[in-house]
Protein backbone atom coordinates (compact mmCIF):
# COMPACT_ATOMS: atom_id res chain seq x y z
CA UNK A 1 0.00 0.00 0.00
CA UNK A 2 2.66 2.46 0.88
CA UNK A 3 4.55 2.27 -2.59
CA UNK A 4 1.18 2.87 -4.33
CA UNK A 5 0.81 6.10 -2.17
CA UNK A 6 4.55 7.44 -3.13
CA UNK A 7 4.13 6.48 -6.98
CA UNK A 8 0.76 8.25 -6.79
CA UNK A 9 2.73 11.04 -5.29
CA UNK A 10 5.88 10.66 -7.26
CA UNK A 11 3.02 11.20 -10.54
CA UNK A 12 1.35 13.95 -8.95
CA UNK A 13 4.76 15.79 -8.85
CA UNK A 14 5.94 15.08 -12.00
CA UNK A 15 2.45 16.49 -13.08
CA UNK A 16 3.20 19.60 -11.03
CA UNK A 17 6.55 20.40 -12.52
CA UNK A 18 5.26 19.84 -16.58
CA UNK A 19 2.07 22.28 -15.25
CA UNK A 20 4.96 24.58 -13.85
CA UNK A 21 7.34 24.71 -16.88
CA UNK A 22 3.94 25.12 -18.98
CA UNK A 23 2.89 27.96 -16.84
CA UNK A 24 6.68 29.64 -16.66
CA UNK A 25 7.07 30.24 -20.66
CA UNK A 26 3.17 31.14 -20.99
CA UNK A 27 2.38 34.88 -21.59
CA UNK A 28 1.28 36.08 -18.43
CA UNK A 29 4.89 34.84 -16.80
CA UNK A 30 6.49 37.04 -19.93
CA UNK A 31 4.52 39.57 -19.21
CA UNK A 32 5.84 39.51 -15.21
CA UNK A 33 9.02 38.80 -16.24
CA UNK A 34 9.32 42.08 -18.42
CA UNK A 35 8.41 43.88 -15.59
CA UNK A 36 9.50 42.02 -12.52
CA UNK A 37 12.28 40.46 -13.98
CA UNK A 38 10.57 37.11 -11.96
CA UNK A 39 8.21 34.74 -13.52
CA UNK A 40 4.81 34.67 -11.73
CA UNK A 41 4.32 33.03 -8.27
CA UNK A 42 1.97 30.51 -9.50
CA UNK A 43 4.54 29.40 -12.02
CA UNK A 44 7.11 28.84 -9.42
CA UNK A 45 5.14 27.47 -6.45
CA UNK A 46 4.08 24.53 -9.05
CA UNK A 47 7.65 23.70 -9.41
CA UNK A 48 8.66 24.06 -5.88
CA UNK A 49 5.57 22.04 -5.49
CA UNK A 50 5.95 19.28 -7.74
CA UNK A 51 10.33 18.97 -6.77
CA UNK A 52 8.78 18.30 -3.33
CA UNK A 53 6.35 16.02 -4.41
CA UNK A 54 9.29 13.98 -6.09
CA UNK A 55 11.58 13.53 -3.56
CA UNK A 56 8.98 12.50 -0.98
CA UNK A 57 7.23 10.22 -3.68
CA UNK A 58 10.59 9.31 -5.10
CA UNK A 59 12.52 8.11 -1.41
CA UNK A 60 10.71 5.55 -0.47
CA UNK A 61 10.66 3.65 -3.63
CA UNK A 62 14.64 4.54 -3.66
CA UNK A 63 15.25 2.90 -0.40
CA UNK A 64 13.85 -0.13 -1.64
CA UNK A 65 11.59 -0.35 1.61
CA UNK A 66 9.60 -3.95 1.25
CA UNK A 67 5.26 -4.39 1.37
Amino acid sequence: MNRIVSVAILFVGVALIVIGVNAMNSFGSDVSRFFTGAPTDRAVWMLLGGIAAVIIGGLPLLRGTRP
